[in-house]
C-alpha cells in the first residue's frame, strides 16, 4: 500500500505541475522570451533527487539513528527493566497490529525517546536512559505506546512522502526561476550564465525555508496523533502524566531528523516555533484532556 502511495503521490505531483504550468501558459511566455527549458526533463530530474534524497535518507534511518544515538538493541534482556520494555512494546506492537520493534537504549541524561525505520513491521523503538531513571514505570509505558503509535500511524514513510513532494517543487521552482531571471532579466540567450546559478541558489534556499515550516507543522499535528495512540496503548492518564514529566524535564530535540519523532521537543518561541518539530506540552496536554478526545 505505501509503494502505492508513493507511485501514485510521485506521478501526481508531476502531472499537477506540468499541467498548471501548462494552464498558467508559462511555458508559452518562456518559449516567447526565449527561454527554452524542457519542463518533463526538468520534472523528471527533480522528483528522482527530491523523492531520491528522501527515501535514502529514510532507508537508512535506523543505521544512522543506531549510530549516532549509540542505541544498546536489547537481544536478551539482562535485568528487569529491559526484560519489562521488551514485554510492553511487544504488548503494544501486538495491540497496534505491527511487527515487533527493535527495542535500545541511547545513553543520555535527557528524558526522550524515539522511533524510526522505514517499514512498520521492521521499525526501532528507543528510550534514553535518563528517561528510566527519571519517569515511573507507567509514565514510560506511555512514552512507548506514543513511539508505538508513530510506526502503526506510518509517520515515518508519511513524512518521507511529504518530504520528497516538497523537495521536488524546491528544486523544479528553483531551476525555473534561476533560468526564467537568467534569460529574461540578465538577457542571457546561450548556456547557463552566473545570473542562473546565483538565482537558482537564492531561490532554492528561499524554498526550502518554506518547504521546512510546511513538514515542521504537519510533523506537530502527528504528535497529537501519536498522543492519542499512547493514550490509547497505555492509558489516558498515564499518557497525560507522561507529557507532564516531560514538563519538568524539558530539552532540546533530538540531532537530525530524529528529532520529528522524539517525544520531548523541547520549548518553542517566537518565529522558531514555525521550526519546530513538536506542538508546547501544554498544547498536548490540553488535547488529551478534551472530553471524547479518543
Amino acid at each position: 500500500m505505501r509503494i502505492l502511495l508513493f507511485l501514485a503521490t510521485n506521478i501526481a505531483v508531476l502531472l499537477v505541475i506540468s499541467i498548471s504550468f501548462r494552464l498558467l501558459g508559462f511555458e508559452g511566455i518562456l518559449n516567447e522570451s526565449g527561454t527554452a527549458l524542457d519542463m518533463n526533463a526538468l520534472l523528471v530530474f527533480s522528483a528522482l533527487f527530491g523523492f531520491g534524497g528522501a527515501f535514502i535518507s529514510l532507508a537508512l534511518s535506523k543505521w544512522m539513528a543506531k549510530r549516532a544515538m549509540r542505541v544498546e538493541i536489547i537481544k536478551t534482556p539482562s535485568n528487569q527493566r529491559e526484560r519489562w520494555l521488551l514485554q510492553t512494546v511487544e504488548r503494544q506492537a501486538q495491540r497496534a497490529g505491527i511487527g515487533m520493534p527493535e527495542v535500545g537504549i541511547f545513553p543520555s541524561d535527557v528524558v526522550n525517546a524515539f522511533a524510526t525505520g522505514m517499514r512498520r513491521n521492521n521499525a526501532l523503538v528507543a528510550v534514553s536512559s535518563g528517561l528510566l531513571r527519571k519517569m515511573t514505570q507507567e509514565e514510560a509505558e506511555a512514552v512507548l505506546g506514543h513511539e508505538v503509535a508513530h510506526i502503526a500511524n506510518g509517520d515515518m514513510v508519511t513524512m518521507g512522502l511529504l518530504q520528497g513532494v516538497l523537495n521536488t517543487f524546491v528544486i523544479f521552482l528553483s531551476r525555473v526561476i534561476g533560468h526564467t531571471f537568467d534569460r529574461v532579466v540578465f538577457k542571457n540567450q546561450r548556456g547557463f550564465g552566473i545570473g542562473y546559478f546565483v538565482v537558482s541558489i537564492v531561490a532554492q534556499i528561499v524554498l526550502s525555508i518554506l518547504a521546512s515550516i510546511i513538514v515542521m507543522w504537519f510533523s506537530r499535528w502527528r504528535e497529537f496523533r501519536a498522543d492519542s495512540g499512547g493514550a490509547n496503548l497505555a492509558g489516558r492518564q498515564k499518557m497525560i502524566a507522561a507529557l507532564k514529566r516531560l514538563q519538568q524535564n524539558q530539552a532540546e530535540d533530538l540531532p537530525g531528523e530524529l528529532a520529528a519523532f522524539g517525544i520531548n521537543g523541547g520549548r518553542p518561541t517566537g518565529l522558531r516555533a514555525l521550526f519546530m518539530s513538536h506542538p508546547p506540552l501544554e498544547d498536548r496536554i490540553a488535547a488529551l484532556q478534551k472530553p471524547g478526545v479518543l
